[in-house]
């Protein structure tokens, strides 16, 4: 027993001994407002840090689906600028609270959802971090797999010792372990250092991309019939096929909305989180889905098909004993996507992660164990079977959008609505009735109605979603289901928060801390 207690004790954050044991369960250095020095994040770096998240493959493909439903290229151009044009004030939003009281997302959420209401929502997005970083993962480990291919093209004919039932081969296997060893080095700087890598990724992938796409311009000796692809479908279909694609566009920001005051408590200034964003965010995707749009489309005249995946446009270029300068090529680029890969696993998962997971066992994990954590799931999970069935895949993503979109809607909500700005930050590191964030037993029962009706009212679409006969409305409702979730969630927390009013509520709209909590640590780290 002795032997346990101590493993326990070697295993614990370090944390202040005055604490008790109800402030150890909520309490750690990574869960208190980020301290002065810490707060390093300027506007460009924000800049950079949407470069760095949004240089990636998932979105350089996400036109193609839209294509494929019978969109013209323009058409589809404009629903990604639309999509994220529209979700980006969303995040903007959720993301000011992180700014102003330097707080992230766990803790935020304990102001609309109570202080243990919120660990729910918590492991929510930590599972859906874990998740996606063995996703990540494995499309990195694609292009770990081109690059050696660039440098020593027998990687190709490694031969496979894995069983089928593995999913996987020896030599896919190795590139996606490679990818992840790798990416555990960068996983071990805090949040306020890791800006300068993404600073590197803001510089490096843009040539890189800007490379290719020049690449196959000359190579195609133009752009390829794509771009003079007239759309196939007309009327409400077209009309639907956008919504549909504008939405895919939403629900792949959903968990960046969600978590976004993960990064904004590192801000310098609260305008270092909001104007960069609110214009970074859909010109970058724009730019980057641009790209993919040009290159697949010269791919169609090198090739004879469009290759809308990169990395499968790259290992094109290796076949049929291709020139040295070719293969230069193709490292180059190959290495840069890894850098994006790895950019992107960080910026929007083992951060995440490590914040969700540190507000979950604040006694035993802080930001950088959350994020091995993560890496440690995200390898233990296969990913590479989730990849084998993109559809059920596909549409649990979009399934998990609702969850998102509900959370967001109640915390959006509570900020700007009902407590106007007003926080009383001593009150989320606290237990006990009297405090603001107690509620009932630590849950907020008005949040959690609210969130559950934001779901409930996707649940037919869904269940259409899945192969089975719904009403034509319901697909319609679900096909929005960003903002029906987000929509029915705050109006219902709205309602209930006036029928049964919330300790705190506030009539003027007012950024102010009400217990004064940093003024009161600086006059005691002063003494």
């Amino acid at each position: 027993m002795d032997t346990a207690r101590r493993l326990l004790k070697c295993l614990e954050i370090p944390h202040d001994p005055k604490l008790s044991f109800s402030q150890q369960l909520i309490t750690n250095e990574d869960l208190l407002p980020v301290i002065m020095e810490h707060r390093t994040w300027r506007g460009y770096n924000y800049v950079a840090f949407w470069i760095a998240d949004m240089f990636n493959i998932n979105t350089w493909m996400i036109v193609s689906s839209m294509i494929q439903l019978g969109m013209s290229w323009w058409q589809a151009w404009i629903c990604v600028w639309l999509g994220y044009g529209v979700v980006t004030p969303f995040l903007v939003l959720n993301a000011r609270p992180g700014a102003i009281f330097h707080i992230t997302f766990p803790v935020v959420n304990r102001t609309s959802f109570g202080i243990f209401g919120s660990l729910w929502c918590v492991f929510n997005r930590g599972a859906m971090a874990c998740i996606w970083y063995g996703v990540q993962s494995s499309i990195g480990g694609t292009c770990v797999l081109v690059m050696l291919r660039a440098i020593w093209p027998s990687v190709n004919d490694i031969p496979n010792s894995m069983p089928a039932s593995s999913g996987t081969n020896t030599r896919d296997f190795m590139c996606f372990f490679l990818f992840w060893l790798v990416s555990l080095p960068l996983i071990w700087f805090p949040v306020h250092q890791i800006r300068h890598f993404f600073v590197v990724k803001m510089i490096v992938t843009p040539v890189a991309a800007t490379v290719f796409l020049v690449w196959c311009v000359v190579k195609a000796r133009g752009i390829g019939p794509i771009v003079h692809q007239p759309s196939s479908i007309h009327g409400s279909s077209l009309a639907w096929a956008m919504v549909v694609s504008l939405m895919s566009c939403i629900s792949n920001s959903a968990t960046l909305v969600t978590n976004a005051p993960d990064f904004a408590s590192r801000a310098r200034t609260p305008s270092a989180a909001l104007y960069p964003q609110l214009f970074a965010i859909p010109l970058t995707c724009s730019i980057v889905c641009l790209m993919g749009i040009l290159v697949s489309s010269s791919s169609q005249v090198i090739f004879g098909e469009a290759i809308w995946s990169p990395v499968d446009l790259l290992g094109s270029f290796l076949d049929d004993d291709p020139s040295h300068a070719t293969r230069f090529g193709v490292w180059f680029i190959s290495a840069s996507f890894i850098i994006a890969q790895i950019g992107t696993n960080i910026s929007a998962n083992s951060v995440s992660a490590g914040c969700d997971l540190t507000a979950l066992f604040p006694r035993f994990i802080n930001i950088r164990r959350g994020g091995y954590i993560a890496a440690l799931v995200g390898l233990c999970m296969c990913p590479w079977n989730l990849l084998q069935s993109s559809n059920s895949f596909t549409s649990y993503l979009s399934a998990y959008s609702v969850f998102l979109s509900s959370i967001a809607g109640v915390m959006v909500t509570e900020y700007y609505v009902i407590r106007k700005g007003h926080y009383k930050v001593a009150d989320l590191y606290a237990t006990g009735g009297g405090t603001w964030y107690w509620y009932t037993y630590g849950v907020n029962l008005r949040a959690y109605a609210a969130y559950i009706s934001g779901i409930l009212i996707n649940v037919v679409g869904f269940a259409g979603a899945t192969g089975r006969t719904v009403p034509l409305v319901a697909t319609r409702i679900y096909e929005l289901s960003f903002f029906t979730g987000f929509g029915v969630s705050s109006v219902v927390y709205y309602v209930l928060s006036r029928v049964f009013p919330v300790i705190g509520a506030a009539d003027k709209f007012e950024e102010v801390d009400e217990s004064g909590y940093e003024d009161k640590t600086s006059a005691h780290t002063t003494e």
